[in-house]
Formats: structure tokens, C-alpha cells, sequence
């Protein structure tokens, strides 16, 4: 009975109006609804029912990158480009990091260890970094990235050598810049960020390219080891063919203790990992920037990844990809290259849309400024927006709900309040 009262208790302050104010934040109000999750298997119901919408405030900041949420201590988790913000489910504000002078993008939650990692970069400084906040200590507003102990980071060599790369032999590094012919695979950085299992296990089996799929703890899947997948931004540029493929690196972040340092802008650090335990592309034609919003979804094992659409006229330029998660990588050609190239490609889900001149498959969808699979076919999809006011203007963001279906153009369609 006690656990009743309790489990009503909750679900009534979920349900309750919330004022959201708070330093750097928006005054306003907003009714948070539920939506019931009774059609999923018992294992994937939340112990409270998620709202339809959480309202990521209002701030003098960056547009929104990513979110991420903590389902069993009900937080959420909104990057706003060089802002942090913690809030509750009802979209009350319970901290934020801030003195970000480099770009934060999309996060994600790691159930292991119960932190928030998410994308972090410093161009100017050739640093590219995996930043981990430990949520639980973020507990006021205004928090420094630097001096808090809230944030560590991880350098991530890799994307330097592929993002600094001397592509037309000039002897010159052209800088954060598309309209060149530097930066191996068009890398312009990274974005994406996700957890979820060794691509080598598709299908549940090993990849054929002779590297086998089990984890180092002999398990994979969705309750099995799960590796932090990272893919790149890629420059828009129309004039290139080597930059027509996603690509994804992936992370055994277990034993990454020993790499996290402090966050330390004027003097950026260069521990991490030597190499990665998996790198492998996805031809998609070329996007604007990359994948913006990574997700692996455990309801079907398959990967989103949420773009900004591409420029490139033959190509059909589609907002979001998916990955096959069923299918192992295959050895082939990586696309394009100035010099012939091999390396694991992963293969698009047939379904949506699909374009017979270049092989891709798609759909028209949001995710590209935030994007959350909750499991069991559900998603939260971030809308980003601005308001004005006597103090100028502020970004805005909120986690909508809405549930895949898989329809062209569009896959989601809104979850009704109940």
C-alpha cells in the first residue's frame, strides 16, 4: 500500500503545472502530459509514465544539439551548443554547465555508469573530445565546465588525423573550412553520439570481414556490452566524391578512466584512446554536417542517424537514415577516395524512400536537434526554436514525443496526451 501511495504521489507531481524559472532560464508555464506505455513488454516500462513533452527552457546560448534522459532518477539532459541544462520531467531546471567556448552537440545516456556523454569540440585548437558529465553532482545553476569537477573529457586521436588531413598534398592545413580539398572523408569533426552494441554483431553473429563479434565480456546486444558509437560531421561540398559516406567509430569505454581529464580550454589535452575498436561507413550521399543525432533504438536494433540535408543535386537528400542493424559489415569499397580504399560498410535499412540512382534509402524526419529512442517503439524528438524578449533573443527546446511507424515520407507521428 505504501508503495502505491508513493507511485500516485509521483505521478501526480508529474502531472502537475510547471513554472519554469530559474538563472539564464525563460518564466513560463507549461501543463506536462502523460502518454501510457501499456502496449510494451513489462521489462520496458518506465516505473512512472514518461510526459509527451518536457520542456527544455529558454536560454542565451546555441541552438539545441542533443538530449538525453536518466529515466530512473527523471532527469533530462539538453545541450544548447555551449550550455548544459539538467531539468526534471516536468521541465523544472535543476542545474546547467556552462563556459563552453568550444561546440557541444549531441549527447547520450550511458546506463552503465550513469553519466551523460556527449560531442565536444574545439576546431580552432585541432581537439576533439568525448565529454562526460556526472549528472548526479550537477545540482545548481551556472555551473563552470572547467572548475566544477563535473566534466571530464577524453581526446579522440582518430578524428584529429582524419580532420587535420593534408588531402592535396600542399604542405598547408586549410583550416574549418568545406571549401577545400583537406579533411580526409570531408570530416569536419564529429556530432552523433550513441550507445548501443558492436556493429560486428549483426544479426547476432560475427562480421565477414574476419574480425569476429563478441565482446570482450562475451556478450553483445542489447543487454550484452555496449560501445559508444561516434560519427563524424562532414562539410557540405558539392565538389567533392570522397565525401558521399557517414562514418562511425566505436569505443569499449569501460577502461576509459585512465584517459578523463579535466576540461582545459587553454591548454587542451591530447589523452585518449591510441585507436579506435571499430571504425566503418555508411554511404549515404553527402549531408550538411554529417549525422547531428545518433541513436541506437533496442526495440529494433536498428540505428537512426538524423542529418541536415545534403546539397548535392543527384543525390535525394534525405533528413534521416537508418541503419541495418540486423546486417553484419561487409568489406567494400569506400567510395570516391583519392587513393582505392577498403573498409567496413554498413548497410542502410531497405525501407522508406528509396533512390535507385545511388542505392540510398531514407526519410523525411525532425531528430537533427535532439533525439531519444525510448525502446519500445516511442521516441522523444527535439523541437528547437527562439523567443524574444527585453533581455534579446533565447534558443528554446522541448523533447516531444511521437512513435515510429515507418511511413514515407515521414516514419513518427505524435504521441497523443492521455
Amino acid at each position: 500500500m505504501r508503495r502505491q501511495k508513493r507511485a500516485r504521489a509521483l505521478l501526480t507531481a508529474v502531472l502537475a503545472t510547471a513554472v519554469v524559472g530559474a538563472a539564464g532560464g525563460v518564466a513560463h508555464a507549461e501543463t506536462v502530459t502523460t502518454a501510457a506505455a501499456d502496449e510494451a513488454p513489462a521489462a520496458q516500462r518506465p516505473d512512472v509514465r514518461l510526459p509527451t513533452t518536457v520542456d527544455g527552457g529558454a536560454w542565451k546560448s546555441g541552438h539545441l544539439q542533443g538530449m538525453a534522459i536518466d529515466r530512473r532518477k527523471g532527469a533530462m539532459y539538453f545541450s544548447y551548443t555551449d550550455l548544459l541544462v539538467k531539468t526534471d520531467l516536468r521541465g523544472k531546471p535543476i542545474g546547467s554547465v556552462t563556459g563552453f567556448t568550444g561546440h557541444l552537440g549531441d549527447l547520450d545516456f550511458n546506463q552503465r555508469d550513469g553519466r551523460v556523454y556527449g560531442s565536444l569540440e574545439y576546431k580552432a585548437a585541432k581537439a576533439f573530445y568525448i565529454a562526460l558529465f556526472d549528472g548526479d553532482r550537477i545540482t545548481r545553476m551556472n555551473m563552470d565546465a572547467q572548475d566544477s569537477g563535473v566534466v571530464s573529457t577524453v581526446h579522440l586521436k582518430e578524428v584529429v588525423e582524419d580532420y587535420t588531413a593534408d588531402m592535396d598534398g600542399d604542405g598547408v592545413f586549410d583550416g574549418n573550412t568545406g571549401n577545400t580539398a583537406d579533411h580526409r572523408y570531408g570530416c569536419s569533426g564529429i556530432d552523433g553520439v550513441a550507445f548501443g552494441p558492436d556493429f560486428r554483431r549483426g544479426g547476432g553473429g560475427h562480421g565477414d570481414d574476419g574480425d569476429g563479434g563478441d565482446g570482450a565480456d562475451g556478450s553483445g546486444g542489447k543487454h550484452g556490452r555496449q560501445l559508444l558509437t561516434v560519427a563524424y560531421g562532414v562539410y557540405s561540398n558539392t565538389s567533392r566524391q570522397d565525401n558521399d559516406h557517414q562514418v562511425l567509430l566505436q569505443y569499449d569505454t569501460r577502461h576509459w578512466k585512465k584517459y578523463e581529464r579535466p576540461l582545459t580550454e587553454e591548454s587542451p589535452h591530447t589523452s585518449g584512446p591510441r585507436s579506435t575498436d571499430g571504425k566503418y561507413f555508411a554511404y549515404t550521399g553527402n549531408t550538411t554536417y554529417g549525422v547531428q543525432n545518433l541513436e541506437y533504438d533496442g526495440h529494433s536494433g536498428n540505428w537512426l542517424m538524423a542529418v541536415y540535408k545534403g546539397k548535392k543535386p543527384s543525390l535525394p537528400n534525405y533528413s534521416l537514415f537508418v541503419l541495418d542493424g540486423s546486417q553484419h559489415p561487409k568489406r567494400g569499397i569506400v567510395r570516391g577516395q583519392p587513393e582505392s580504399e577498403r573498409g567496413r560498410m554498413l548497410s542502410l535499412l531497405p525501407q522508406g524512400q528509396y533512390h535507385g540512382p545511388s542505392g540510398t534509402y531514407g526519410w523525411e524526419s525532425g531528430g537533427q536537434y535532439g533525439l531519444i529512442s525510448l525502446d519500445d517503439g516511442r521516441y522523444y524528438i527535439a523541437e528547437s526554436g527562439t523567443v524574444s524578449g527585453d533581455d534579446g533573443t533565447k534558443q528554446t527546446g522541448r523533447a516531444v514525443m511521437h512513435r515510429w511507424t515507418g511511413s514515407t515520407p515521414t516514419p513518427f507521428t505524435p504521441v497523443s496526451p492521455r
